[in-house]
């Protein structure tokens, strides 16, 4: 398994965090999903702004495929006005995880 990061500023002046993130599970996520080789996604803020998205591949060329298709930049090319600067990008191989455990709502 493999993992991308995009690490990004949110402009907090232009958009909440909290807009930003339904943009994202309601316009990207979908999108996102139809990428081969996708796994899944952690989603990473702070309250003044910055954010790091790590993405799930299952492979170094799928992590490899969102940038080189140019889908990865076409997407960021939609929201760059959500950002305070341009959105960086690194690849890493996963080689230990624990998710957390997340309780049930209501516990």
């Amino acid at each position: 398994m493999f993992a991308r990061t995009t690490q990004l500023e949110i402009d907090t002046v232009r958009v909440s965090l909290d807009a930003a993130l339904v943009l994202f599970e309601r316009e990207v996520m979908p999108r996102l999903r139809t990428q081969p080789g996708f796994s899944g996604v952690y989603v990473l803020t702070t309250p003044e702004g910055p954010a790091m998205l790590v993405t799930f591949w299952n492979s170094a060329e799928a992590a490899d495929a969102a940038s080189t298709t140019g889908w990865y930049s076409d997407v960021l090319d939609e929201y760059m006005t959500l950002f305070r600067s341009p959105p960086g990008r690194a690849r890493y191989e996963v080689r230990f995880a624990e998710p957390p455990v997340i309780a049930p709502a209501g516990r």
